[in-house]
């Protein structure tokens, strides 16, 4: 990336107000909160009608005929509840950027169920995902990440 597209960024980062910035931060806190109280309602709350889903691999759910990025997102989430029934996650380290979010977040879970097709291994697992996510009035109307795919395979399979 270019310095000056990176110090103009900044700058516009700095610029907002604290409001903006501390509640764009949220969003990745309650992200993490509506997934650990299983809420699924929740966390389909946060997430913008207009939604488009940038990532582009196995942790990402692949388009549907028919099917919103928000509800293929949202379904996404649901089995992976319904797989780590007792799945925990949290957000951490959170970075704020203009009306970006980049948040590591943690999954813990014992695989109790089926998840996605692999039979209950009864194993405690744990994997990461980096993601950005684009906010807007308190919504998220975008996501760009990566998951640990291959970690979360080798534990269930290990």
């Amino acid at each position: 990336m270019e310095r000056r597209v990176l110090i103009a960024g900044l700058t516009a980062a700095v610029a907002l107000p604290a409001a903006v910035r501390a509640a764009a931060a949220n969003v990745a806190e309650a992200f993490a909160a509506a997934l650990t109280a299983h809420d699924i309602s929740a966390f389909a709350a946060l997430f913008a009608e207009e939604y488009a889903q940038h990532q582009s691999s196995a942790a990402a759910p692949p388009p549907v005929p028919g099917k919103t990025a928000k509800q293929a997102t949202v379904d996404y989430f649901a089995a992976r509840l319904a797989g780590l029934p007792d799945l925990a996650v949290t957000a951490s380290p959170v970075v704020v950027g203009g009306d970006m979010v980049a948040a590591n977040f943690t999954y813990t879970g014992t695989h109790a169920a089926p998840y996605f097709g692999i039979p209950p291994s009864g194993k405690r697992i744990t994997f990461n995902s980096c993601d950005i996510l684009q906010v807007r009035d308190g919504l998220i109307v975008a996501h760009w990440g990566a998951a640990d795919i291959a970690g979360l395979l080798k534990q269930l399979h290990g």
